[in-house]
């Protein structure tokens, strides 16, 4: 076995067991949503699971608002960036984003090459991540300067990498999504699976799914590429609800006992969603193959 390269990033992710990257060909096929969702159904899957969740869509950062951390300060301790956790109170799910370090919200972020990859080196080496389970890592579409980056700063932990692809049905969204594919291919990234966004749509009213664009797309590349199908999502406007919202706020009629509405709210309504419910599926999915890649590259 090839002896762990000694870097700044290696000492910092040493305690981090596993590094899920979260990749799509275009924009706009929620890939960021499916980031959140991965982390949030992690941290409910089990009670002491702990999870990151690091943002590099350096010029589109969206994972603080959708955990509902928007506007949250990044504090500087002896031993590095102390991460923003989305559940104050356990501490479980850390977060970090270059949304935090803008002074307003709506500032772009114009940087050239040069600034991002050492803003990502800085989010690896730099960031207090402790003892993890899992930190997933939203990317930005494509396959860029800051891929490139990402893996160069992950090499020493190659072992523990792993990806998600995540398109739409349509033609257009699976021609690009096969670009990704392909970029993982060229760098030894292991696949864990295919996600199919916006496959159908869930009505708000009696929950029925319809097929407004098409579905199956992403199911159909899967099994012609060889790799895992972990499952289909449908647009669900409960979801987009309630990531967007600025607070979360009880759901009518919840069934949720009072206790746990007022802990990490945000967590426990996810659970509600027909997306939720959902991805427990996609979960096991990619959990068992997550394994059976350990194995395989274990007994290589």
């Amino acid at each position: 076995m090839t002896a762990v390269q000694d870097t700044p990033v290696s000492r910092r992710l040493s305690s981090v067991k596993h590094i899920i990257i979260i990749c799509s060909g275009k924009g706009g096929v929620g890939k960021s949503s499916v980031a959140a969702q991965l982390a949030l159904t992690l941290y409910v899957s089990s009670a002491d699971a702990r999870i990151g969740i690091l943002d590099i869509d350096l010029t589109g950062p969206s994972i603080p608002r959708m955990l509902g951390v928007d506007g949250s300060g990044v504090h500087q301790s002896s031993d590095g960036w102390v991460p923003v956790y989305a559940d104050a109170s356990d501490a479980r799910l850390a977060c970090m984003s270059v949304g935090f370090l803008l002074k307003n919200r709506g500032d772009s972020v114009v940087w050239r090459g040069p600034k991002k990859n050492a803003m990502i080196r800085q989010f690896l080496s730099d960031v207090r991540w402790g003892d993890l389970d899992y930190l997933v890592i939203d990317t930005p579409p494509g396959t860029s300067d800051e891929h490139l980056s990402l893996m160069e700063h992950l090499s020493p932990v190659h072992d523990r990498l792993s990806a998600v692809i995540v398109t739409t049905p349509q033609a257009v969204a699976l021609m690009d999504a096969m670009k990704s594919l392909s970029f993982t291919r060229a760098v030894k990234l292991p696949v864990l699976g295919i996600v199919e966004n916006m496959s159908g749509y869930v009505c708000p009213c009696c929950g029925e799914i319809s097929n407004v664009f098409s579905t199956g797309g992403g199911e159909e590349m899967a099994r012609r590429e060889g790799v895992p199908f972990l499952g289909a999502l449908p647009v669900d406007t409960e979801l987009v609800s309630l990531l967007d919202a600025a607070e979360i706020v009880p759901k009518e009629g919840s069934q949720l006992p009072e206790a746990e509405q007022r802990g990490f709210g945000l967590a426990r309504r996810y659970q509600e969603t027909p997306s939720g419910k959902l991805f427990k599926k996609i979960l096991e999915t990619l959990l068992d193959t997550l394994l059976a890649t350990e194995r395989r590259i274990s007994s290589n």
